[in-house]
């Protein structure tokens, strides 16, 4: 039987690179999968790309109407939600601490945090008991990458939601899980010099980057009852990353 064999699941900012890849996953291991993008024409390529068990909602995950309009989607076509896999994201990886402004700043932590909590907030109703929550950090926010100051510590806070959320939500069983990914070859990637790749590739004790299946495989676990004692933690795909 497959892992995820008449699971509902939520990927927030799936239209690409590593969201994109595990809602191939998902639907692979027979779940219906709700994905959201910002973009139309993003978000209906990825939908024809996933084929039929995949339903896109075109939301902003800092826009709390969309979540809601989200949630009253999920309600009418399938009234649950079991696992929420809250991806979306945005961050400017390189901003000194002195070119850090109120919007810069705003415009991160609108949707890394704020985004993250009312989405888990508004899905909330619709989770079942015993549902998996996975949250997209970063290896980085346990590093000191010079340049990161908002981003790294908008996906530092993720990592407390998962311990609160995980103590907050214990008497329905609802794990809550975080995956802190490493340098993965991403679409935005591809923009980098090759100079800049190399380097941190070089800087990847495994000395590559990883791919969005990876991510993807990962996500999976935690997602399925291959990981149901594993609860309020953070699982590192970094290549070593954050570890060596």
């Amino acid at each position: 039987m497959s892992k995820l064999e008449g699971k509902v699941a939520v990927i927030t900012g799936a239209t690409s690179g590593m969201a994109l890849a595990t809602a191939r996953a998902f639907v692979a291991e027979g779940a219906h999968v709700f994905i959201t993008g910002r973009r139309k024409d993003k978000l209906d390529a990825a939908v024809a790309q996933l084929g039929p068990n995949v339903t896109g909602v075109q939301a902003d995950s800092g826009d709390l109407a969309d979540l809601d309009r989200l949630a009253g989607t999920i309600r009418e076509e399938r009234g649950r939600v079991d696992i929420l896999f809250a991806s979306a994201g945005n961050g400017l990886l390189n901003e000194p601490l002195n070119a850090v402004t109120e919007e810069s700043f705003d415009h991160v932590f609108d949707i890394n945090v704020r985004g993250t909590l009312f989405t888990v907030q508004k899905l909330l109703p619709l989770l079942s008991d015993g549902a998996s929550i996975v949250l997209n950090s970063s290896a980085g926010a346990s590093k000191g990458v010079p340049g990161s100051t908002v981003y790294l510590a908008s996906k530092a806070a993720l990592r407390s939601f998962a311990r609160t959320w995980t103590a907050e939500l214990k008497d329905r069983d609802i794990r809550v899980n975080v995956i802190s990914p490493g340098p993965i070859d991403t679409p935005g990637v591809e923009d980098l010099p090759e100079a800049t790749k190399d380097l941190i590739a070089s800087m990847v004790p495994l000395g590559r980057y990883g791919t969005p299946d990876e991510i993807a495989r990962a996500v999976l676990f935690l997602a399925s009852s291959d990981s149901s004692f594993v609860a309020g933690t953070e699982l590192f795909v970094d290549g070593g990353v954050a570890q060596v």
